[in-house]
Protein backbone atom coordinates (compact mmCIF):
# COMPACT_ATOMS: atom_id res chain seq x y z
CA UNK A 1 0.00 0.00 0.00
CA UNK A 2 2.77 2.33 1.00
CA UNK A 3 4.17 1.96 -2.67
CA UNK A 4 1.26 3.06 -4.13
CA UNK A 5 1.00 5.38 -1.42
CA UNK A 6 4.29 7.02 -2.46
CA UNK A 7 3.59 6.91 -6.47
CA UNK A 8 0.32 8.65 -6.30
CA UNK A 9 1.64 11.22 -3.77
CA UNK A 10 4.60 11.69 -5.78
CA UNK A 11 2.76 11.77 -9.18
CA UNK A 12 2.59 15.05 -11.04
CA UNK A 13 5.22 16.16 -8.89
CA UNK A 14 8.04 16.04 -10.84
CA UNK A 15 8.19 20.17 -11.57
CA UNK A 16 8.05 22.25 -8.00
CA UNK A 17 5.61 24.72 -9.32
CA UNK A 18 3.24 21.37 -9.58
CA UNK A 19 2.91 21.25 -5.92
CA UNK A 20 2.57 24.49 -4.97
CA UNK A 21 -0.28 25.06 -7.20
CA UNK A 22 -2.03 22.11 -5.98
CA UNK A 23 -5.18 22.96 -3.81
CA UNK A 24 -7.00 20.09 -3.45
CA UNK A 25 -9.58 20.96 -0.19
CA UNK A 26 -11.56 19.30 1.76
CA UNK A 27 -13.08 15.97 2.16
CA UNK A 28 -14.89 13.86 4.81
CA UNK A 29 -16.34 15.30 7.73
CA UNK A 30 -13.15 17.70 8.68
CA UNK A 31 -11.48 19.81 6.72
CA UNK A 32 -8.58 18.46 5.35
CA UNK A 33 -5.13 20.17 4.80
CA UNK A 34 -3.63 20.69 1.35
CA UNK A 35 0.06 20.04 0.14
CA UNK A 36 0.88 23.83 0.66
CA UNK A 37 2.61 25.44 3.22
CA UNK A 38 -0.06 28.16 3.72
CA UNK A 39 -2.37 25.10 4.90
CA UNK A 40 0.33 22.76 6.69
CA UNK A 41 1.74 25.55 8.74
CA UNK A 42 -1.92 25.99 10.23
CA UNK A 43 -2.32 22.71 11.69
CA UNK A 44 -2.32 23.34 15.62
CA UNK A 45 0.63 21.37 17.10
CA UNK A 46 -0.25 18.64 19.02
CA UNK A 47 0.00 19.29 22.99
CA UNK A 48 1.67 16.47 24.59
CA UNK A 49 4.88 18.48 22.39
CA UNK A 50 4.96 21.45 24.39
CA UNK A 51 4.18 19.93 27.52
CA UNK A 52 7.06 17.04 27.40
CA UNK A 53 9.84 20.13 27.20
CA UNK A 54 12.38 17.55 27.59
CA UNK A 55 13.98 14.82 25.14
CA UNK A 56 16.68 12.44 24.39
CA UNK A 57 18.63 12.33 21.13
CA UNK A 58 20.16 9.01 19.67
CA UNK A 59 23.05 9.47 16.98
CA UNK A 60 23.82 5.75 15.93
CA UNK A 61 24.58 4.09 12.04
CA UNK A 62 27.72 2.42 10.74
CA UNK A 63 29.73 5.88 11.88
CA UNK A 64 29.77 4.29 15.24
CA UNK A 65 32.33 2.01 13.94
CA UNK A 66 35.10 4.03 12.58
CA UNK A 67 33.66 6.22 16.01
CA UNK A 68 36.53 8.99 14.82
CA UNK A 69 36.18 12.76 13.99
CA UNK A 70 31.59 12.38 13.73
CA UNK A 71 28.77 10.93 12.23
CA UNK A 72 29.94 12.78 9.00
CA UNK A 73 33.04 10.75 8.80
CA UNK A 74 31.99 8.88 5.43
CA UNK A 75 31.93 12.44 3.54
CA UNK A 76 34.95 13.81 5.31
CA UNK A 77 37.01 10.59 3.76
CA UNK A 78 35.74 9.88 0.75
CA UNK A 79 33.93 12.68 -0.24
CA UNK A 80 36.60 15.84 1.15
CA UNK A 81 39.70 13.79 0.82
CA UNK A 82 40.22 15.30 4.23
CA UNK A 83 43.87 14.22 4.82
CA UNK A 84 43.54 13.38 8.70
CA UNK A 85 40.59 10.81 7.67
CA UNK A 86 42.80 9.31 5.05
CA UNK A 87 45.79 8.93 7.47
CA UNK A 88 43.34 7.63 9.69
CA UNK A 89 42.20 4.59 7.95
CA UNK A 90 45.70 4.05 6.42
CA UNK A 91 46.66 3.67 9.83
CA UNK A 92 43.45 1.55 11.44
CA UNK A 93 42.43 -0.58 8.42
CA UNK A 94 43.86 -2.43 5.58
CA UNK A 95 44.72 -1.06 2.29
CA UNK A 96 41.24 -0.90 0.01
CA UNK A 97 39.09 -0.84 3.06
CA UNK A 98 35.79 0.69 1.68
CA UNK A 99 33.29 2.52 4.35
CA UNK A 100 30.90 -0.95 3.41
CA UNK A 101 33.11 -3.07 4.91
CA UNK A 102 32.29 -1.48 8.23
CA UNK A 103 28.83 -2.16 8.37
CA UNK A 104 29.22 -6.05 9.73
CA UNK A 105 31.17 -4.83 12.47
CA UNK A 106 27.94 -2.58 13.53
CA UNK A 107 27.26 -5.72 15.70
CA UNK A 108 24.62 -4.03 18.69
CA UNK A 109 25.85 -6.90 20.54
CA UNK A 110 25.64 -5.42 23.83
CA UNK A 111 22.21 -3.11 22.54
CA UNK A 112 19.99 -3.76 25.34
CA UNK A 113 16.49 -1.04 24.92
CA UNK A 114 14.48 -1.85 28.07
CA UNK A 115 18.20 -0.87 29.50
CA UNK A 116 17.92 2.15 27.13
CA UNK A 117 14.77 3.06 27.60
CA UNK A 118 15.18 2.95 31.72
CA UNK A 119 18.00 5.44 31.51
CA UNK A 120 16.14 7.68 29.56
CA UNK A 121 12.95 7.59 31.49
CA UNK A 122 15.32 8.47 34.67
CA UNK A 123 17.24 11.08 32.86
CA UNK A 124 13.54 12.94 32.84
CA UNK A 125 12.90 12.75 28.89
CA UNK A 126 9.46 12.48 28.09
CA UNK A 127 10.25 11.25 24.43
CA UNK A 128 13.46 9.77 22.46
CA UNK A 129 14.75 10.42 19.15
CA UNK A 130 16.52 7.96 17.13
CA UNK A 131 18.45 8.21 13.85
CA UNK A 132 16.57 5.71 11.48
CA UNK A 133 18.89 6.53 8.89
CA UNK A 134 21.70 8.92 8.65
CA UNK A 135 23.59 10.74 5.78
CA UNK A 136 25.61 7.57 5.02
CA UNK A 137 21.76 6.12 3.69
CA UNK A 138 22.26 2.90 6.08
CA UNK A 139 19.26 1.89 7.64
CA UNK A 140 18.41 0.53 11.31
CA UNK A 141 15.49 -1.02 10.17
CA UNK A 142 14.88 -3.94 7.25
CA UNK A 143 13.62 -1.10 4.53
CA UNK A 144 12.54 -3.00 1.51
CA UNK A 145 14.57 -0.41 -1.05
CA UNK A 146 18.03 -0.79 1.17
CA UNK A 147 19.14 -3.96 0.33
CA UNK A 148 21.80 -5.40 2.14
CA UNK A 149 22.46 -1.63 3.57
CA UNK A 150 20.00 -2.16 6.50
CA UNK A 151 20.49 -3.17 10.21
CA UNK A 152 18.66 -6.61 9.65
CA UNK A 153 20.36 -7.87 6.61
CA UNK A 154 24.05 -6.68 7.56
CA UNK A 155 26.02 -6.03 11.13
CA UNK A 156 23.28 -6.41 14.01
CA UNK A 157 20.83 -8.59 12.00
CA UNK A 158 18.47 -7.00 14.27
CA UNK A 159 15.51 -4.03 13.82
CA UNK A 160 16.72 -1.53 15.89
CA UNK A 161 14.18 0.93 15.50
CA UNK A 162 10.94 -1.20 16.05
CA UNK A 163 13.16 -2.95 19.11
CA UNK A 164 13.95 0.63 20.67
CA UNK A 165 10.61 1.69 20.43
CA UNK A 166 8.91 -1.46 21.57
CA UNK A 167 11.31 -0.33 24.55
CA UNK A 168 9.83 3.35 24.97
CA UNK A 169 6.69 3.13 24.86
CA UNK A 170 6.42 0.05 27.48
CA UNK A 171 8.08 3.19 29.68
CA UNK A 172 5.32 5.15 28.23
CA UNK A 173 8.35 7.79 26.66
CA UNK A 174 6.93 9.22 23.22
CA UNK A 175 9.26 7.82 19.92
CA UNK A 176 10.48 10.11 17.43
CA UNK A 177 12.46 8.83 14.25
CA UNK A 178 15.26 11.01 12.87
CA UNK A 179 15.70 10.30 9.70
CA UNK A 180 18.05 12.07 6.80
CA UNK A 181 16.02 12.82 3.09
CA UNK A 182 19.61 13.02 1.36
CA UNK A 183 22.26 10.09 0.97
CA UNK A 184 25.81 11.47 0.33
CA UNK A 185 26.67 8.43 -1.93
CA UNK A 186 23.30 6.96 -3.52
CA UNK A 187 23.21 6.86 -7.42
CA UNK A 188 19.82 8.18 -7.40
CA UNK A 189 20.38 10.93 -5.22
CA UNK A 190 23.40 12.01 -7.63
CA UNK A 191 21.91 11.44 -10.53
CA UNK A 192 18.82 14.25 -9.46
CA UNK A 193 21.13 16.51 -7.90
CA UNK A 194 23.46 16.25 -11.18
CA UNK A 195 19.73 16.66 -13.18
CA UNK A 196 19.41 20.06 -10.62
CA UNK A 197 17.24 18.06 -9.09
CA UNK A 198 14.40 18.62 -11.69
CA UNK A 199 14.35 14.70 -11.78
CA UNK A 200 13.28 12.50 -8.76
CA UNK A 201 14.03 9.10 -8.76
CA UNK A 202 15.81 9.31 -5.53
CA UNK A 203 12.40 10.11 -3.96
CA UNK A 204 10.23 7.76 -5.63
CA UNK A 205 12.18 4.65 -5.46
CA UNK A 206 14.38 5.00 -2.17
CA UNK A 207 13.18 7.93 0.08
CA UNK A 208 9.16 8.73 0.07
CA UNK A 209 8.70 4.36 0.11
CA UNK A 210 11.06 4.69 3.53
CA UNK A 211 8.84 7.66 4.94
CA UNK A 212 5.79 5.87 4.26
CA UNK A 213 6.82 2.29 5.48
CA UNK A 214 8.23 3.75 9.08
CA UNK A 215 5.02 5.59 9.40
CA UNK A 216 2.81 2.77 9.22
CA UNK A 217 5.58 0.51 10.60
CA UNK A 218 6.26 2.26 13.74
CA UNK A 219 3.50 4.90 13.90
CA UNK A 220 6.02 7.33 15.64
CA UNK A 221 4.90 10.38 17.45
CA UNK A 222 7.70 12.75 15.99
CA UNK A 223 9.69 12.94 12.65
CA UNK A 224 13.04 14.74 12.99
CA UNK A 225 14.00 15.19 9.11
CA UNK A 226 17.49 16.49 8.61
CA UNK A 227 19.65 15.97 5.20
CA UNK A 228 17.02 18.27 3.12
CA UNK A 229 19.39 21.66 2.30
CA UNK A 230 20.65 20.94 -1.60
CA UNK A 231 17.20 21.14 -3.00
CA UNK A 232 13.71 22.65 -2.31
CA UNK A 233 11.03 21.42 -0.71
CA UNK A 234 8.66 20.10 -4.14
CA UNK A 235 11.91 18.02 -4.76
CA UNK A 236 11.36 16.43 -1.71
CA UNK A 237 7.55 16.10 -2.16
CA UNK A 238 7.45 17.50 1.36
CA UNK A 239 4.07 19.18 1.24
CA UNK A 240 2.69 15.64 0.08
CA UNK A 241 4.12 13.71 2.34
CA UNK A 242 2.88 16.18 5.24
CA UNK A 243 -0.27 16.51 3.73
CA UNK A 244 -0.77 12.29 4.08
CA UNK A 245 0.75 12.93 7.34
CA UNK A 246 -1.87 14.92 8.78
CA UNK A 247 -4.86 13.51 6.90
CA UNK A 248 -4.77 10.03 6.51
CA UNK A 249 -1.86 8.06 8.30
CA UNK A 250 -2.43 6.09 11.51
CA UNK A 251 -0.40 9.16 13.65
CA UNK A 252 -2.43 12.09 11.62
CA UNK A 253 -4.15 13.53 15.74
CA UNK A 254 -0.77 13.02 16.87
CA UNK A 255 2.46 12.80 15.36
CA UNK A 256 4.91 16.25 15.43
CA UNK A 257 7.34 16.93 12.34
CA UNK A 258 10.31 19.48 12.94
CA UNK A 259 11.01 22.29 10.01
CA UNK A 260 13.80 20.78 7.40
CA UNK A 261 11.64 19.77 4.77
CA UNK A 262 13.87 21.47 1.85
CA UNK A 263 15.99 24.54 1.10
CA UNK A 264 14.67 27.65 2.81
CA UNK A 265 12.26 25.68 4.93
CA UNK A 266 14.02 26.01 8.43
CA UNK A 267 12.71 28.14 10.53
CA UNK A 268 9.78 29.08 8.72
CA UNK A 269 7.55 25.83 7.60
CA UNK A 270 6.67 22.51 9.59
CA UNK A 271 5.95 21.60 12.82
CA UNK A 272 8.41 22.96 15.74
CA UNK A 273 11.49 24.86 14.35
CA UNK A 274 14.86 23.51 14.87
CA UNK A 275 16.12 26.44 12.76
CA UNK A 276 20.11 25.46 13.53
CA UNK A 277 22.22 22.58 15.32
CA UNK A 278 22.09 24.22 18.74
CA UNK A 279 20.12 26.89 17.87
CA UNK A 280 19.86 29.69 21.07
CA UNK A 281 17.30 32.40 20.04
CA UNK A 282 18.03 35.83 21.74
CA UNK A 283 14.58 36.62 22.99
CA UNK A 284 10.98 34.71 23.40
CA UNK A 285 10.10 33.35 19.45
CA UNK A 286 6.70 33.20 18.64
CA UNK A 287 6.55 30.20 16.83
CA UNK A 288 7.41 26.27 18.91
CA UNK A 289 10.80 25.32 18.65
CA UNK A 290 13.30 23.37 20.19
CA UNK A 291 16.63 23.09 20.71
CA UNK A 292 18.89 19.62 20.04
CA UNK A 293 22.34 19.79 21.55
CA UNK A 294 25.29 16.97 22.08
CA UNK A 295 26.46 15.80 25.47
CA UNK A 296 29.87 15.02 22.99
CA UNK A 297 30.94 19.04 21.93
CA UNK A 298 32.54 17.70 18.75
CA UNK A 299 29.87 15.30 17.45
CA UNK A 300 26.84 13.83 17.55
CA UNK A 301 27.73 10.00 17.27
CA UNK A 302 30.21 7.99 19.16
CA UNK A 303 34.01 9.17 19.09
CA UNK A 304 36.55 6.52 20.39
CA UNK A 305 39.32 9.52 20.86
CA UNK A 306 36.93 11.84 22.69
CA UNK A 307 38.13 12.96 26.08
CA UNK A 308 36.21 14.76 29.44
CA UNK A 309 37.02 17.99 28.32
CA UNK A 310 34.64 17.86 25.82
CA UNK A 311 31.92 16.47 27.45
CA UNK A 312 29.04 18.62 28.36
CA UNK A 313 29.48 19.50 32.46
CA UNK A 314 26.27 19.31 34.51
CA UNK A 315 25.90 22.89 34.68
CA UNK A 316 26.19 23.76 31.45
CA UNK A 317 23.62 21.08 30.46
CA UNK A 318 21.40 22.38 32.87
CA UNK A 319 22.05 26.35 31.95
CA UNK A 320 20.65 25.05 28.42
CA UNK A 321 17.64 23.38 29.29
CA UNK A 322 16.78 26.62 31.42
CA UNK A 323 17.27 28.98 29.13
CA UNK A 324 15.71 26.91 26.13
CA UNK A 325 12.31 26.34 28.30
CA UNK A 326 12.19 30.25 29.57
CA UNK A 327 12.21 30.84 25.64
CA UNK A 328 9.60 28.28 24.83
CA UNK A 329 11.66 25.46 23.45
CA UNK A 330 11.89 21.74 23.81
CA UNK A 331 15.14 20.45 24.99
CA UNK A 332 16.74 17.59 22.83
CA UNK A 333 20.23 16.21 24.64
CA UNK A 334 21.91 13.69 22.05
CA UNK A 335 24.18 10.75 23.40
CA UNK A 336 26.12 8.65 20.40
CA UNK A 337 26.14 5.22 21.43
CA UNK A 338 29.35 2.60 20.80
CA UNK A 339 29.19 0.45 17.43
CA UNK A 340 28.23 -2.37 20.47
CA UNK A 341 25.19 -0.49 21.65
CA UNK A 342 26.53 1.07 24.94
CA UNK A 343 25.87 4.40 26.25
CA UNK A 344 29.16 5.27 28.04
CA UNK A 345 29.46 5.45 31.41
CA UNK A 346 30.25 9.17 31.24
CA UNK A 347 27.06 9.83 29.20
CA UNK A 348 25.03 8.06 31.80
CA UNK A 349 26.14 9.93 34.63
CA UNK A 350 25.51 13.03 32.58
CA UNK A 351 21.99 11.62 31.82
CA UNK A 352 21.50 10.68 35.69
CA UNK A 353 22.62 14.29 36.56
CA UNK A 354 19.91 15.80 34.34
CA UNK A 355 17.22 13.14 35.54
CA UNK A 356 18.17 14.19 39.66
CA UNK A 357 18.00 18.07 38.58
CA UNK A 358 14.44 17.25 37.11
CA UNK A 359 13.33 14.95 39.89
CA UNK A 360 13.32 18.14 42.26
CA UNK A 361 12.98 20.99 39.61
CA UNK A 362 10.78 19.48 37.33
CA UNK A 363 7.71 21.56 38.36
CA UNK A 364 9.24 24.69 37.21
CA UNK A 365 9.75 22.66 33.50
CA UNK A 366 7.19 20.02 32.47
CA UNK A 367 4.07 21.39 31.23
CA UNK A 368 5.16 25.03 31.88
CA UNK A 369 4.72 28.55 29.74
CA UNK A 370 7.04 31.31 29.16
CA UNK A 371 5.85 34.09 31.39
CA UNK A 372 6.16 38.33 30.24
CA UNK A 373 9.54 38.50 31.41
CA UNK A 374 11.72 35.19 30.81
CA UNK A 375 14.99 36.66 32.31
CA UNK A 376 15.96 39.20 35.00
CA UNK A 377 17.05 42.39 33.11
CA UNK A 378 20.10 42.49 35.38
CA UNK A 379 21.47 38.97 35.16
CA UNK A 380 21.20 35.71 32.94
CA UNK A 381 21.34 34.00 35.86
CA UNK A 382 17.77 34.29 36.63
CA UNK A 383 15.18 33.12 34.12
CA UNK A 384 11.41 32.21 34.65
CA UNK A 385 8.66 29.91 33.67
CA UNK A 386 5.15 30.22 34.53
CA UNK A 387 2.18 27.34 34.89
CA UNK A 388 -1.25 29.32 35.26
CA UNK A 389 -1.05 31.70 37.70
CA UNK A 390 2.15 30.54 39.48
CA UNK A 391 5.61 32.00 38.69
CA UNK A 392 9.06 30.01 38.66
CA UNK A 393 11.76 31.79 39.00
CA UNK A 394 15.15 29.62 38.44
CA UNK A 395 18.71 30.77 39.52
CA UNK A 396 22.15 29.73 38.21
CA UNK A 397 24.29 30.29 40.75
CA UNK A 398 23.40 30.87 44.37
CA UNK A 399 23.95 34.39 45.66
CA UNK A 400 26.22 34.83 48.18
CA UNK A 401 24.38 36.62 51.10
CA UNK A 402 21.62 33.33 50.58
CA UNK A 403 19.40 36.71 49.75
CA UNK A 404 17.85 36.41 45.98
CA UNK A 405 17.30 39.60 44.25
CA UNK A 406 14.53 39.68 41.74
CA UNK A 407 13.20 42.94 40.13
CA UNK A 408 10.53 41.25 37.85
CA UNK A 409 7.63 40.06 40.09
CA UNK A 410 5.31 42.30 41.64
CA UNK A 411 4.40 40.85 45.06
CA UNK A 412 1.06 41.12 47.23
CA UNK A 413 0.45 40.82 50.66
CA UNK A 414 -0.75 36.99 50.03
CA UNK A 415 2.44 36.02 47.93
CA UNK A 416 4.25 32.73 49.16
CA UNK A 417 7.86 31.97 48.31
CA UNK A 418 9.09 28.19 48.57
CA UNK A 419 11.66 26.52 47.09
CA UNK A 420 11.92 23.54 45.37
CA UNK A 421 12.80 20.26 47.20
CA UNK A 422 13.14 22.54 50.57
CA UNK A 423 10.21 22.06 53.35
CA UNK A 424 8.42 25.06 54.12
CA UNK A 425 7.96 28.60 52.88
CA UNK A 426 10.53 31.14 52.72
CA UNK A 427 11.19 34.89 54.10
CA UNK A 428 10.45 37.86 51.58
CA UNK A 429 10.45 41.19 51.61
CA UNK A 430 9.26 44.59 48.86
CA UNK A 431 12.75 45.55 47.33
CA UNK A 432 13.12 49.02 48.48
CA UNK A 433 12.79 50.04 44.20
CA UNK A 434 10.96 47.80 42.59
CA UNK A 435 10.58 43.47 42.81
CA UNK A 436 11.28 41.38 45.99
CA UNK A 437 14.13 39.80 48.15
CA UNK A 438 14.14 36.42 49.27
CA UNK A 439 16.01 35.02 52.07
CA UNK A 440 17.04 31.63 50.93
CA UNK A 441 18.07 28.52 53.36
CA UNK A 442 21.65 28.78 55.11
CA UNK A 443 24.29 26.37 53.29
CA UNK A 444 27.22 25.54 54.98
CA UNK A 445 30.47 26.69 53.32
CA UNK A 446 31.86 23.96 51.10
CA UNK A 447 35.36 24.03 49.19
CA UNK A 448 33.04 22.66 46.07
CA UNK A 449 30.86 25.08 43.95
CA UNK A 450 27.30 24.31 44.88
CA UNK A 451 25.06 22.46 42.33
CA UNK A 452 23.60 24.14 39.28
CA UNK A 453 20.03 25.64 39.79
CA UNK A 454 17.52 26.11 41.56
CA UNK A 455 13.94 27.14 41.72
CA UNK A 456 11.83 29.10 43.46
CA UNK A 457 8.01 29.14 43.15
CA UNK A 458 6.41 32.24 43.94
CA UNK A 459 2.30 32.06 44.33
CA UNK A 460 0.38 35.59 44.35
CA UNK A 461 2.40 37.19 42.08
CA UNK A 462 2.11 39.48 39.26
Amino acid sequence: CWWLSAALWGAGAGICDAERTNTAGCGGGRSRYRPDWASLDARPLPAWYDRAKVGVFVHWGVFSVPAWGSEWFWWHWQGQHDAACERFVRRRFPPGTSYAEFAPHFTAYDFQPRQWAQLFQRAGARYVVLTTKHHEGFTNWGSPVSWNWNSVDTGPHRDLVGELGEALRESNLRYGLYYSLMEWFNPLYLADKQNDFKTQSFVLKKMMPELYDLVLKYKPDLIWSDGDWEAPDCYWNSTSFLAWLYNDSPVKDTVVVNDRWGRGCSCHHGGFYNCADKYRPGSLPEHKWEMCSSLDSHSWGYRSNMNLAEVMDEMSMIEELVQTVSLGGNYLLNVGPTKEGVIVPIFQERLLALGRWLDTNGEAIYETQPWRVQMENTTDTVWYTSKGPVVFAIFLLWPRDSVLCLSSPIPSPGTQVTLLGFAGTLQWQQHPGKGMLITLPYMLPSPLPPQSGWAVKLEGVE
